[in-house]
């Protein structure tokens, strides 16, 4: 059991990572108004996806950025957000039309069984780990495999998701991803890594966001600043420094 004191340290520690995160998210995008095409504003994305963690949305939005100023993702309409601090009961998956500003979906999704059980709080880019990876990905191809229609996912953040095509790290529809009886378990099914979707709408989700859009793996983690491409900004190296909270390892799990 975990004594009350350390679990209001890790309360703190969190919060006060969001914040120095959302902070330098904040400053990044701000270099997106004079660098890059427009895009929606952390306002804006929040406006219509309220329960999503505002951080969370600037710092994806930021690496948005970052990547198409460096010539990847150049034609995507679409963001897909995860925010994998939060419960795996919750709604933690929301996808938003970039040029009507849009909410698309808000979803349920699985974690990696590595990674934790109702919270995820271990993260990795290694085979064999079966844990969830963080970062920026693109969306590629779709496939018919062992678990259906699936969609591949291009990690661009190397040491964080780069090994994602290799690790088989693709979005698809679970029948343990099952929010009823996710409540009586204490959490949703897991993932050997991938970010499962509830069957019934996984399909239209891959088919909203296949081909080029990005997909963004949140956790209040220094590492999604220093690592991620976030880096490939002028100043990020400077700023992720000041962004609190220790950097996860990206190893698997012995």
């Amino acid at each position: 059991m975990t004594p009350p004191g350390k679990r209001f340290e890790d309360v703190n520690l969190a919060t006060r990572t969001h914040r120095l995160l959302l902070i330098t998210a904040l400053s990044l995008l701000a270099m997106s108004q004079t660098v890059a095409g427009p895009l929606p504003s952390a306002d804006a994305l929040e406006a219509i996806a309220p329960r999503a963690n505002r951080a969370a949305i600037t710092l994806a939005l930021s690496a948005v950025y970052c990547a198409q100023a460096h010539g990847q993702g150049t034609t995507a309409t679409r963001l897909t957000l995860i925010d994998y601090s939060l419960s795996s009961l919750t709604p933690r998956l929301w996808v938003f039309d970039l040029t009507k500003q849009r909410l698309l979906f808000e979803e349920h999704v699985a974690h990696g069984q590595g990674s934790g059980d109702n919270f995820a709080n271990a993260f990795s880019n290694n085979e064999g780990s079966h844990q969830t990876s963080l970062g920026l990905f693109l969306t590629r191809g779709t496939y018919h495999g062992a678990n259906g229609y699936s969609l591949r996912l291009d990690g661009l953040d190397p040491g964080l998701n780069d090994r994602a095509m290799d690790r088989a790290i693709v979005i698809h529809g679970a029948p343990y991803v099952d929010p009823i009886s996710a409540k009586a378990r204490g959490r949703l099914g897991r993932s050997w890594g991938c970010p499962a979707l509830r069957t019934s709408v996984a399909a239209d989700v891959i088919d909203t966001i296949k081909n080029g859009n990005f997909v963004f793996s949140y956790y209040p983690d220094k590492a999604l600043v220093a690592s991620a491409q976030l880096a490939k900004c002028a100043n990020a190296q400077r700023l992720a420094q000041n962004a609190g909270g220790p950097a996860r390892e990206t190893r698997a799990a012995p």
